[in-house]
Parts: C-alpha cells; structure tokens; sequence
C-alpha cells in the first residue's frame, strides 16, 4: 500500500489471557487488569541481564526487525541487555498473538510478549518491555487524581478496570514524579464510547496534547528503568560532551601543534548548538580561530581513554565553519601500539569548509575494537580565512552510523509556504549493499486530511549498482528518524517508523532504462505539535536520518524451546496454564483535526467535545463554570438575551 496508517491511532486487543496459579498481570498498550502485588516490589521478580529472547516466527518481518531496534535502545539508556534464547528456564518469546501486550516481571519459567498487527513500532515494543519489566501504566499510580481526571461515564462499558488506581502497598513511584510524557500512558480517548468524547484528561490542560505519546522513552522513565535495576553504566554510550562543565569532559590538548581548541561562552556572535544562545551565561562550545596564524596552523583535541566492547562505533557531533573555504575539521583515532600505550594513529575523515556558516550534523563510523582516543584537528586552510571552527554536542556510541542523513534548514518556513500535498525531495543516498534510495518529506502532510503532520516516504532510486542489484528489493526494512536534538542522546525523543519491502520493491523503467520505486510512507509521521515541542527544529533545522537495511537473516529465527520439569514445561510457545478468557475488540481512534474542536473554542482550559458535526465545550476543573462560548456570554450578559 502506498500508505502506512499512524500505527498509534488505535491498537486491537483481542484476547486477555492471565495465569491463575500465580495471578500474574498481562498488560497491553490499552489495558490493565488485577497486579499482584509482587510484580513490582518483589525484586524476585525482575530480570538478570542478558534477557534471553526468541524471536518466533510467527512475527511480521518488520516487528522483527523493530523488536531488534528496541533492544538497542535499552542498550543505549540503561544496563538492560539481551541474548539470543540457548535452553534458559526464564526468557521472552516475542510472537504475534492478539494485539500487544506482555506480563509483568520475570514469571521464571518462560513468557509471551505479543506483537501483534499493526505493533511493530519501536515505541510500542518499547512500552511492552517496559511492562515485562516491571511497570504499570503511569495513571495507575496512587496519586493520579492529582493529575488527571477519570470520565468514567465516558468509559466503554466492562473496559472501566483498565483505569484503576492501585495504592502504594501494590506498585512504587520509585520516587519519581507523576509523569505525563511518559511512554506508559494512557491517551485521552482510550477506550471511549464516543470517538471524540475524552476518557481521561489532564488536570493542567496543556497536558492534554502530552499524555499518550509514542515517541520514546520520557526522562523519567529512563530515572525509573535505572533506579530499578541499579544501573550505573550503559552498555553502547562511550562518550558524551557539551562542553558545559570546567573539564570539558576530560579532553586535552595536544602539545605537538601549534594553535589550540578554547572553550568559549555562547554569544550573538557565535551562538552555541546546545542552547543555541537562548541562555546567558550559559551554552558553551570548543573554538578554533582560523582568522590568524600561518596556513596550515592547526590545534588538536583529544578525547579521554575509551574501552569499546563492539567492533564499530558511531561518533556523531554538530560543527559550524564560519571562515573562508578550505578551512578543514579532521577527525582521527589513536589505538593501542601493541604494548598497552595509546600511540597509534590513523585518519578517518576530514570536512572541508563551504562557506556554510551553519551548524552541521556530522556521523562519523570508527571501527575500534581495542582502547583508544579519538581526536579533532582543527586547520587553517587559506590566509583569507577570517572565522573559525566550532563543534558542540559530542555523542559517541557503539552503534552503527545511518546510511543517510538529511538536514533541511529553515523549516520553519518551509511549514508556511509549502502547500498541503507537495514534497521535499532529498538527493539520494546509498546502503552498504550499494542501493540507492532518496526520502520526500511533506511539511503540512500528503493530503488534506493530514494537513497538521509532516508525511515521510522513502523510494529507490536509480544508482550506479543497478545492474549487479537484486531486484525486486525484497526483505529490506526501511527505517526513518526525525531526530529530536537534545545534547543528551539518553533523553532524546525521536520519532521513528519503520516498514519492510515486499515484492514491489521497484521496477524496470524503459524512459529511463533504469530501476525506480514508488514512493511508500506514511501521512502522520510527526504532527506539527510534537515538532515543535521538543528540539526537532533546534536552530529551525529538522533533521532526517534514513536506513535501508537486509532482513532477511531474520526471515527464519525461532527455535525450540527446551522444556523443563514439573509444572514448567511449555508447549507451542504458551505456558500449559494459560487460558483464554474472553475476545475483547475496544475502540481506540482518535479525533481527526479537520472538526469543529480544532483549534479549541473553549475557555478556561474547557475540553471541546465534538457531537453530531457540533462542538460543546466540558469543563476539566470542579472550579471551572465557564467553558464555552455560550456559557461565557451568558456569565457576562445572563441569559435574558
């Protein structure tokens, strides 16, 4: 289809299924039944690290590939960590059962997490590991009627357990706040009778866009997750620095140049990425001046010691050129000489000043498989120079860099003058195995009815592979990023989807004698709300990482489970004493934007509820008397009129 459908606009649950020998929770992305109060404060029941997994293959190729994504985020934010199943009496079957959802805790002896139709997305498996984990929805915590408020007249007759509240003695805050990003809540039209009519809202109605989003991890769930497990390091981040601190994350300067890196307060002249000058007396970054000294002149810095554990690394910073062209950012690593001395030196990659005065994204692949530092050097390239080089926002991580990278600047507007409809086109781009593929971005959607999302789609192109490629392009998991810039890569937000490609990964074109696809993607990528939100369009850059990847090693990947004695054994995939208890078909849609609510006619924080093609106004607040146009007219004037 030449469309994917925003997965997060509704989610199927079909089947409940529970133990009742240990009256343990499943949970989905929409639902709730009775905990047992040690899933959570009995530490018997969280996991050892690695987890053992299956993949079964029942799964969708995708889902699979998504659940892979999963992990490495996990990896990057916490000490959770994954392995492949070898015989172990306690893992994860990952399968595609009915809808999504996932126990609570580690039951010992072998559990689903269901990643059902329309739940490969890497949010969700998120959500769904979470409740594996140990966790609740966020709105079941004691405290949540301070923060939201219940409908429970607007509730889906026999779905009104799915928002009980359970009191501290059941589940822990892990001293946290109520949070209302975070990937474990509700959405205000969760399992509502009338599909516009909200079943949960927040107390502070700006809060009301907030809860239910699907994009990542919050911050605090990630505080949660580690508190939890006792996590003090994470397993793939190496190295971080926005240069914010005296120490500048333990860099040095090299004695064998002859110019040096100064670390320098953000100003109108020089403004810096993380802060991008917003702040005084804050926002620093590392400067080299170029507007003096000989051509050639250059000043080296050098990262502290580093221990990979992977074979590949992914250096990722932002870095802005201000002098003539020719001005030069070389980035280097220095290895281990064979007698434990950091001595070893090789080049990796050099960018060439443009003239562009903009902060640029760089992803830079090292393959270090042994200590080592990296290092940037910073050269004078031309005596007409008269700027500098600056660099800000170091992230360094045991991840593969994207195929492609697509910085769009002044967004911002390009969101007022690109009509409904009409794309964005980025040059294209290569995968490892040599094809081509390029990415269209719609700035105010595909079609009217999504006039308030940026759409995405990627396509082949025709490449300078094509003939030795294998066509059609099947088994390839296309992946899109719309990547949330904040310094710190553990709290970013990104939005990411992914599809695979089936048998019409492109075609023979005989007016061109080439390969081309067809364009597949989605309407409602990233609405024009989160966008703005968080740092998607930090210095109005929105920027897109791409990947075009071969599933197919993943096409067969189930294997047998060993069974164990006694009351343990499992047989296809299920535990013996696990029962179906009824089919349970919620809606679960959310309003369209083209109503009458939108924008929101109603005052003092009053939620518009849309009704036979009318908008009505409902007041969130006991305090609140005055909500709607009406009601406000007749406040003032009284209803003599």
């Amino acid at each position: 289809m030449d469309d994917i459908p925003e997965i997060n606009r509704g989610i199927l649950l079909l089947f409940f299924y529970v133990y009742q020998q240990h009256k343990t929770c499943i949970l989905c992305c929409q639902c709730v039944l009775q905990p047992s109060r040690n899933a959570i404060l009995d530490e018997t029941r969280r996991w050892k690290f690695p987890i053992p997994f299956i993949l079964t293959d029942s799964l969708e190729l995708n889902a699979k590939g998504v659940i892979l994504q999963a992990f490495e985020e996990y990896r990057l934010r916490s000490c959770v960590d994954f392995k492949p199943y070898e015989g172990e009496s306690t893992y994860i079957s990952f399968t595609k059962l009915s809808g999504c959802w996932s126990y609570v805790g580690d039951d010992k002896k072998g559990q689903n997490v269901s990643i059902g139709e329309r739940c490969d997305n890497k949010a969700i498996v998120e959500h769904e590991l979470l409740h594996a984990l140990g966790f609740y929805h966020e709105q079941s915590r004691a405290d949540r009627d301070d923060y939201v408020k219940i409908w429970w007249d607007q509730i889906e007759e026999g779905k009104e357990h799915n928002f009980n509240k359970y009191e501290d003695d059941f589940i822990t805050d892990l001293n946290t706040p109520y949070d209302y990003e975070s990937i474990m809540h509700y959405r205000p039209l969760s399992f509502n009778k009338n599909e516009s009519i909200p079943t949960i809202t927040a107390t502070i109605p700006f809060f009301n866009d907030v809860i239910g989003q699907r994009l990542d991890f919050s911050a605090v769930d990630i505080t949660r997750l580690n508190r939890m497990y006792d996590c003090a390091n994470t397993h793939t981040l190496l190295d971080q620095c926005s240069f914010e601190l005296n120490n500048i994350c333990g860099m040095i300067q090299n004695e064998d140049d002859n110019a040096d890196w100064v670390q320098m307060l953000s100003s109108p002249a020089d403004t810096d990425h993380t802060l991008s000058g917003r702040c005084r007396d804050s926002g620093y970054f590392m400067k080299f001046d170029t507007s003096s000294g000989v051509v050639g002149s250059s000043a080296l810095l050098e990262s502290r010691i580093l221990y990979p554990k992977r074979h590949e690394q992914c250096l990722n910073f932002f870095y802005k050129m201000t002098g003539a062209a020719g001005d030069k950012l070389v980035i280097w690593v220095r290895t281990d000489d064979g007698t434990g001395t950091v001595h070893n030196v090789k080049k990796i990659h050099t960018i060439t000043g443009d003239g562009d005065k903009a902060w640029k994204i760089a992803h830079v692949t090292l393959k270090v498989s042994e200590k080592f530092r990296y290092f940037f050097q910073g050269i004078r390239g031309s005596s007409n120079s008269s700027g500098a080089i600056l660099i800000d926002d170091i992230t360094l991580t045991e991840t593969i860099c994207p195929s492609a990278v697509w910085q769009i600047h002044n967004f911002t507007s390009l969101l007022a003058t690109t009509p409904n409809g009409t794309p964005l086109t980025s040059e294209c781009f290569y995968n490892p195995e040599g094809y081509s593929f390029g990415i269209s971005v719609y700035p105010n959607g595909r079609d009217d009815a999504y006039s308030d999302y940026v759409g995405m789609t990627m396509h082949l192109c025709s490449g300078e592979n094509d003939a030795v490629m294998e066509w059609p392009a099947m088994n390839r998991q296309v992946t899109i990023v719309a990547l949330d810039q904040d310094p710190d890569v553990k709290l970013r937000m990104s939005s990411t989807r992914s599809f695979t490609t089936a048998t019409s990964g492109a075609t023979w074109d005989d007016s061109c004698q080439c390969h081309r696809g067809t364009d597949f993607g989605w309407s409602t990528f990233i609405s024009h709300q989160h966008l703005r939100r968080r740092s998607f369009l930090k210095n109005d850059d929105l920027i897109i990482t791409a990947d075009f990847n071969d599933l197919t090693h993943l096409i067969k990947t189930e294997v047998p489970v060993i069974p164990t004695n006694g009351n343990n054994d499992i047989t296809d995939g299920k535990p013996m004493n696990m029962v179906k208890l009824r089919q349970d078909v919620p809606k679960h849609r959310e309003a369209r934007s083209a109503n009458p609510c939108h924008p929101n006619p109603c005052f003092n924080g009053g939620v518009c509820v849309e009704g036979k093609g009318k908008a009505t106004c409902r007041c969130v607040f006991v305090k609140c008397t005055v909500c709607s146009l009406l009601d406000y007219y007749f406040s003032k004037h009284g209803h003599n009129v």
